[in-house]
């Protein structure tokens, strides 16, 4: 009975913990039509979440790019289908790598952060302090950085997924030699507006999530400095994996509405 007992108390655990989650998402939403937003802090978080992320995920687009680019050349080659790296790589990018990964490092990146500076706020009595003020804690912030995320994670998303099809193609052509007629050619053909959509569906979800785990682990953080440690930590780590399950969902049922092709 002990192993069946702890199994139920995980799964009355994570849902307490979908139904916190949802409960601030609640919040949020209430928060914006009652026109609590300030967007003074709304435009401060677009630099931090999306400006001062650019570096990180254009890093790792050029990079993501260029190696599926090569390993799918070395395989292709084989079976004289050389040009057929350019739509591989494309839709690849559009429809999973792109998103994903540029959700995994603003997770690592922007989720740390978020939950951090928050976490530390709580434990130093300032949530209290907005609350004696007459501030709700939501609308000054966490209704800044949703609002931030919503703008911010697209075009990070559109960012990593061009620069790696730019790294993918020079790779391609100017070093493995591949034709760039044909290259232009077949990814253009085999590359439609279905696959921007997706990409761009998915960030957007990821973006919320990312901003929603974050924002629950600050604010629940606890016992001092170790509790900021602590909640950091697993907004990363919640986000992270979050964002991996949520993905094949999201891919199972997308590809419903927008199936490869154009």
């Amino acid at each position: 009975m002990a192993p069946a007992r702890h199994v139920g108390e995980l799964l009355f655990s994570f849902a307490r913990y979908l139904g916190d989650l949802f409960i601030l998402v609640l919040e949020t939403i209430r928060g914006i039509f009652r026109g609590q937003v300030r967007f003074h802090l709304v435009v401060h978080q677009i630099y931090e979440i999306g400006f001062r992320s650019q570096l990180v995920v254009l890093i790792t687009g050029a990079f993501t790019g260029a190696v599926f680019a090569t390993q799918t050349f070395f395989q292709f080659s084989r079976l004289q289908m050389d040009t057929a790296v350019g739509p591989v790589v494309s839709v690849s990018m559009f429809r999973e790598l792109g998103p994903v990964l540029c959700g995994l490092m603003v997770a690592g990146r922007v989720g740390a952060a978020m939950s951090a500076e928050l976490g530390t706020m709580k434990v130093t009595e300032q949530l209290d302090a907005l609350r004696a003020l007459a501030v709700h804690p939501v609308d000054y912030l966490v209704i800044p950085r949703f609002l931030a995320m919503l703008v911010s994670m697209p075009l990070l998303v559109a960012e990593c997924i061009a620069i790696g099809i730019l790294a993918a193609f020079f790779v391609t052509t100017k070093i493995l030699g591949v034709s760039e007629a044909y290259y232009l050619h077949n990814m253009l053909h085999f590359t439609g507006g279905k696959d921007v959509a997706m990409g761009l569906i998915k960030g957007v979800v990821f973006g919320l999530l990312i901003v929603f785990v974050s924002c629950h682990q600050g604010l629940n953080a606890r016992e001092g400095a170790v509790g900021v440690g602590r909640a950091t930590t697993e907004a990363v780590v919640i986000g992270s994996l979050f964002i991996l399950v949520v993905n094949f969902f999201l891919t199972m049922t997308l590809n419903i509405f927008f199936p490869a092709g154009k």
